[in-house]
């Protein structure tokens, strides 16, 4: 595209978060993790395993020689570091952290190539070789987070240098694939590249940006299967074994979500962040292209993923082995893997579906990753991450089992490959887009989640703005003021969260004011007045939830649960040993406030049991007969996001059920 041919983005609307809770998340991202995760890119954190991501790049350019460092996909911490500043300098101008980024941005232009090609790890270490291995190299899935970032940054400062780029890189690759003779008619091995080209198409308005993207989606999984081919005439040599390797089956390319055509799939299969990054995709074009078989491909795979493969905490992907889906109802809690980064993809794909049609169970999902999984992972310095998000943990299995290796016990300083912290740096950084969406078919402002915010939206009516104010997590009080309004009414749909059952009131002006249903929304059409306040009370109870017996890691357990929040029982609250705990069915669940923890984060203490029989030597089994003894505990249980920010030990979301004594 010719330089200059993109004006400044016109905003439809204007949301900027206002709120106790996320706040604090807000500042966290722009004071403490963009700045350490600057420092981490550069080599400079003692103790953690070096990115060398800029230095790759200062190689690429030409400014310093060397040998690349780290994965083939290092690129993208860069690129994802990159879009959080966008976000970040958007809400908050910053003008330090503009230089910064803008130095890095004329970095990233210094080592693109003149016919717009992108990736220091074949520019540097394997030039001549680009294209050549899709399956497992990870080149679109680079361009497409660098592609992301040039539109955030955009978005954030008006500064189209870095997207200069990203269109360039982006022609480059218009001109590589497609259907055409001469062309590489394939995909990316790590879905990435496609949603990444639809936000494009959306900044410039450059239609061959979408075609592509659809193009990525339409030809995977098609026969013959072109990762087969690839191998094939790579002789089946392996970037990751270094080795030739039997030529991979169809069946083995679910690993890929590349097995059949995508409109034919109905089950999460795979690499998880591949495969939610791909669903994203496929909502985002259903949405812009009207595909209705893509659309009930999205219903099918979102069904499978979230009824029969998600943990009561958010997560998915439950083994190690390939960072993948196993099987429905296979969620262990021990040796689970639910990364980061695919709970921060399965966001994606839900607000996406929210975008199509707003259905509750979407936000629902939205909601419990992010409140649990999500910022779980990260610590409250915003300087420690977990990659895996375990909902049970031994530390000293995690340091001598090889099965349990995976499952940190602590949070690490950084990781040699760091996809997870720079993610959650932008999903913070963009939580605003997050929160509603507005329907122009319907007239209607949907409000998804409940966080503080002042939010401006341009309604076919005409323009609506108006104030939220929040007490969740911890109560279950909200409010919205409308400042401005349309002459012509609107509709004010408010999401019925799934963990009040049903249970919420509503008042206007002070006033009790009925509601319709829609689809796990209450639904308020009127005309408004400036200065109407409406009350949103949702039923906030702490909750004993069970799982389906189809569930085995959980047959016998509870949880505790108390609104979108998932608790944890911690050592340093309950002791070790935390398998010997039970909860109680039917306690009391008493809810406080406890001003140890950050926040002052609302604490649930229960009636359990601890198993204190006395074992004769050293025997590991006794009969049956032998009853152990039990003791009366008071539980204490922490939100999970907040778990392992003291003390390492112990830790469990599931306890065993002890029926109460009669």
């Amino acid at each position: 595209m010719a330089e200059g041919s993109v004006g400044t983005p016109a905003k439809t609307e204007e949301i900027r978060i206002r709120d106790p809770f996320w706040d604090r998340y807000q500042e966290l991202v722009r004071k403490a993790v963009i700045p350490y995760q600057w420092e981490a890119l550069n080599d400079r954190i003692p103790g953690a395993e070096p990115s060398r991501a800029i230095r790759n790049f200062r190689i690429a350019a030409g400014l310093e020689e060397g040998e690349f460092g780290g994965m083939v996909f290092q690129d993208s911490d860069l690129a994802k570091w990159l879009e959080a500043v966008g976000y970040s300098l958007a809400a908050f101008p910053d003008p330090e952290l503009e230089r910064i980024a803008d130095e890095a941005i004329e970095l990233v232009a210094k080592a693109q190539r003149a016919d717009g090609y992108l990736n220091t790890y074949f520019t540097v270490k394997e030039p001549g070789k680009e294209w050549t291995n899709l399956h497992e190299a990870h080149e679109l899935y680079c361009a497409g987070h660098m592609i992301e970032a040039a539109v955030a940054y955009y978005a954030g400062t008006g500064k189209r240098k870095l997207l200069d780029v990203a269109c360039k890189l982006a022609d480059h690759i218009d001109s590589v694939f497609g259907r055409e003779e001469g062309k590489i008619r394939g995909y990316d091995g790590h879905q990435e590249i496609e949603l990444a080209l639809v936000k494009l198409y959306q900044t410039t308005g450059e239609e061959r940006y979408l075609n592509l993207a659809k193009f990525f989606i339409d030809e995977r999984g098609q026969q013959p299967n072109f990762f087969v081919c690839e191998c094939e005439r790579r002789e089946g040599y392996s970037h990751w074994a270094q080795k030739k390797l039997p030529i991979p089956t169809v069946e083995q390319l679910a690993y890929n979500q590349a097995h059949k055509p995508v409109r034919e799939q109905d089950q999460a299969v795979g690499h998880s962040v591949r495969a939610v990054y791909m669903y994203a995709a496929m909502a985002d074009l259903a949405r812009l292209t009207g595909d209705g078989e893509l659309l009930a491909a999205c219903r099918r795979l979102w069904d499978n993923m979230t009824n029969k493969q998600m943990y009561v905490t958010g997560g998915i992907g439950s083994t190690h082995h390939g960072e993948a889906f196993t099987f429905d109802y296979d969620l262990p809690n021990d040796t689970v893997y639910a990364e980061t980064c695919a709970s921060i993809g399965l966001i994606f794909f839900a607000r996406r579906m929210l975008q199509l049609e707003a259905k509750g169970e979407y936000a629902d999902v939205m909601e419990r990753a992010l409140y649990n999984n999500v910022i779980g992972s990260m610590s409250q310095d915003g300087k420690r991450y977990f990659y895996v998000n375990p909902l049970e943990v031994w530390p000293e299995a995690s340091e001598r089992n090889p099965g349990k290796h995976h499952v940190k016990a602590v949070r690490q300083p950084w990781f040699g490959c760091s996809c997870c912290p720079p993610n959650v740096a932008r999903l913070l950084g963009s939580l605003n887009d997050y929160v509603y969406t507005a329907s122009s078919e319907n007239n209607a402002v949907y409000v998804h989640l409940f966080i503080g915010s002042e939010a401006r939206f341009d309604l076919p009516s005409g323009p609506v703005a108006f104030t939220q104010q929040s007490d969740l997590p911890w109560e279950g009080r909200v409010r919205f003021e409308l400042t401005s309004v349309p002459t012509g009414g609107f509709a004010l749909a408010l999401r019925i969260p799934s963990w009040c059952r049903g249970q919420a009131s509503l008042s206007i002006n002070g006033a009790d004011a009925a509601f319709e249903t829609a689809d796990g929304y209450a639904v308020i059409r009127r005309t408004w007045a400036p200065g109407d306040v409406v009350e949103w009370k949702p039923r906030l109870e702490a909750e004993l939830v069970a799982s389906r017996p189809e569930i085995r890691a959980n047959a016998g357990k509870a949880a505790i649960q108390r609104g979108p929040l998932v608790y944890c029982f911690e050592e340093a609250d309950n002791g070790s040993l935390l398998p010997a705990l039970s909860i109680v069915r039917g306690t009391k669940l008493d809810a406080r406030s406890d001003g140890s923890l950050p926040g002052g984060a609302v604490v649930v203490e229960a009636a359990g049991r601890r198993e204190e029989g006395t074992w004769e030597s050293d025997t590991p089994y006794r009969p049956l007969a032998d009853r152990p003894a039990y003791a009366d505990v008071r539980l204490k249980a922490i939100p999970y996001y907040l778990w392992n920010n003291r003390e390492a030990g112990e830790m469990a979301v599931w306890l065993r059920i002890a029926e109460p004594q009669v």
